[in-house]
């Protein structure tokens, strides 16, 4: 979608007149120039182009720069700063995508390719989410960019595959909960373990953890005591999950421990998933 996308911003800019077509599809200087060299506007943009499409986006995001740089008041200053954004994306730089991206936005907040501007932002904080035994703020930040492209432009093709990346991106934060938790419950901490498997069910009850979740409670509140609480969370398992795994090993527990599956409506457990489902 990206390149599909940013290649119709780029026919755009090419359509400003016909000379200046014929000019974007010959072939232009190379760009490993030592020494500055005023270039004309068409040159430098045709350059960069050729960069892009020829596999060098690193090369084209310099190209692209340089636009901006000798001519920052022409026409083809703005389209170039949304395409060294892209460019750099495709170069895996992605912290100067997201700054080439909020720049554009800062001078062009109502262009109509600002929701692309977002959206690059999104996805690119989205393509450096690390394995969920690393911090998650990386996750949090595209979670919150992807978000805000789908409520800004909510009916734009970039909203529909923002909000496949929100459920995935959840997903990742609701494993790193589940992680923390798992560590705090194999060293006996089970008051700690509880507050994160608590926050999965309250904040990410549509993503893959849920059933682990009500398993790891049952556990929780077995070790610690409260029967009723380690109940209900096996009631709800079963009732919302019967043919999962996670049911079949709280069940075991409770009958271990002479109890069995059974909802206690007053339970913050009963109260947060009714309010969901």
């Amino acid at each position: 979608m990206l390149r599909c996308n940013v290649l119709k911003i780029a026919r755009n800019c090419f359509s400003l007149g016909g000379p200046v077509f014929a000019v974007l599809l010959l072939s232009a200087c190379g760009t490993d120039e030592a020494v500055y060299q005023e270039r004309p506007v068409e040159d430098i943009y045709n350059s960069a182009m050729d960069q892009l499409l020829g596999g060098q986006p690193g090369l084209a995001a310099r190209d692209f720069d340089e636009v901006e740089r000798q001519h920052p008041y022409s026409v083809w200053a703005r389209k170039a700063q949304l395409m060294s954004a892209y460019a750099n994306y495709l170069d895996n730089d992605y912290d100067e995508a997201i700054f080439a991206a909020q720049r554009f936005l800062q001078l062009h907040p109502g262009n109509r390719d600002a929701p692309y501007a977002y959206y690059l932002i999104g996805v690119s904080f989205y393509e450096q989410i690390s394995d969920v035994g690393r911090d998650q703020k990386i996750t949090e930040q595209a979670l919150e960019a992807l978000q805000e492209v789908v409520d800004r432009y909510p009916e734009t093709e970039y909203a529909r595959d923002a909000r496949l990346k929100i459920d995935l991106t959840r997903d990742h934060l609701a494993g790193k909960e589940m992680e923390i938790g798992r560590y705090y419950l194999k060293r006996g901490q089970y008051g700690a373990a509880l507050g994160r498997f608590q926050y999965v069910i309250t904040n990410y009850q549509t993503t893959t953890h849920v059933p682990e979740a009500l398993h790891r409670l049952t556990e929780s509140y077995l070790s610690l005591g409260i029967s009723d609480e380690a109940q209900t969370a096996a009631a709800v398992l079963g009732h919302n999950f019967p043919g999962s795994p996670w049911y079949q090993d709280s069940y075991v527990l409770l009958v271990d421990s002479d109890l069995t599956p059974q909802a206690n409506e007053n339970s913050w457990i009963s109260r947060v998933w009714k309010s969901v489902f």
